[in-house]
């Protein structure tokens, strides 16, 4: 099996992207991985700080590993939005494939302080374990919440998007493996819809750093957006408000149109089915079967 970089690598000669998916209970986890294996695309599994205390850090990788090892199947975990050296640190040593520092609230070269920290890091714990671990860094402001939003965050536009200056820099003095702009992305789903993304910045960042690019927020982007902004130079994908709202409606609908049934085994199926189905759309577009 290739490694974690090298799936990256081959999606952006390919032209396509790699899924990544974030999940709160093992429901979702076999939504998503069976779509994935049936489908035959890599995929990444991610849990930001608040997913990885309640699912359990050991036993996410735990679960993961196991996955892995039994299928000899690409599926990676990533430590999604962890906002300190010390959460990046206890995700990795857990056994994580990967983390994502991010600093966006902080002063720039504050940001990039920590940030070569974790990648340093990162690099002694790689070295010691001989495993590969990437890290990714988010710059620029794209809102903080995968939730239904009424309008789009404050501070979050056109102006603020991520410059290829500021991106060049940021690689060069952290040494980041992966890159989260802000190209017109947000966090969450807005009820009047999403704002355009803009490939042509994707573009001209991907041309200033030189390493592979990730969308954060998917959710809620135009299916045309995205295929632009892979052509340009996005390599992995984050999707998660979509599949959270498509959990949570068909679970409310089944325990509604099965008051008297109390078993999980039971009414649980209509969420996961719901889950695959957006998954399995989101792959297909995602890895040029559409």
């Amino acid at each position: 099996m290739k490694t974690y970089k090298e799936y990256i690598l081959e999606a952006d000669k390919k032209g396509i992207a790699i899924g990544h998916f974030n999940i709160s209970n093992l429901e979702t986890l076999h939504a998503i991985y069976n779509t994935a294996k049936k489908l035959d695309v890599p995929i990444i599994i991610g849990l930001t700080e608040g997913e990885e205390a309640f699912v359990g850090r050991d036993e996410a990788v735990a679960l993961i590993k196991a996955l892995r090892t039994r299928d000899n199947y690409p599926i990676f975990l990533n430590a999604d939005h962890h906002y300190s050296f010390e959460a990046v640190k206890a995700s990795l040593d857990a056994g994580f494939d990967s983390a994502v520092i991010d600093l966006v609230k902080l002063p720039l070269e504050e940001n990039i302080k920590i940030t070569k920290q974790c990648v340093e890091y990162a690099r002694e714990l790689s070295k010691k374990e001989n495993r590969e671990i990437l890290i990714e860094a988010e710059l620029g402001f794209i809102g903080t919440s995968s939730k239904i939003l009424d309008k789009i965050p404050d501070g979050v536009g056109e102006a603020t998007m991520t410059t290829p200056e500021d991106a060049k820099h940021f690689v060069e003095m952290t040494g980041v493996d992966l890159l989260a702009p802000s190209i017109g992305n947000i966090h969450g789903m807005v009820k009047t819809g999403n704002p355009k993304l803009h490939p042509e910045r994707v573009k001209a960042i991907r041309e200033a750093t030189g390493i592979p690019l990730v969308l954060h927020g998917g959710s809620g982007s135009m299916d045309e957006d995205f295929l632009s902004c892979i052509k340009a130079g996005i390599d992995i994908i984050h999707i998660n408000t979509e599949i959270r709202i498509a959990f949570t409606e068909a679970l409310r609908k089944s325990l509604a149109d099965n008051p008297e049934e109390i078993t999980p085994y039971k009414y649980m199926p209509k969420a996961v089915e719901a889950v695959e189905k957006v998954v399995e759309a989101r792959l297909k577009l995602f890895s040029g079967m559409e």
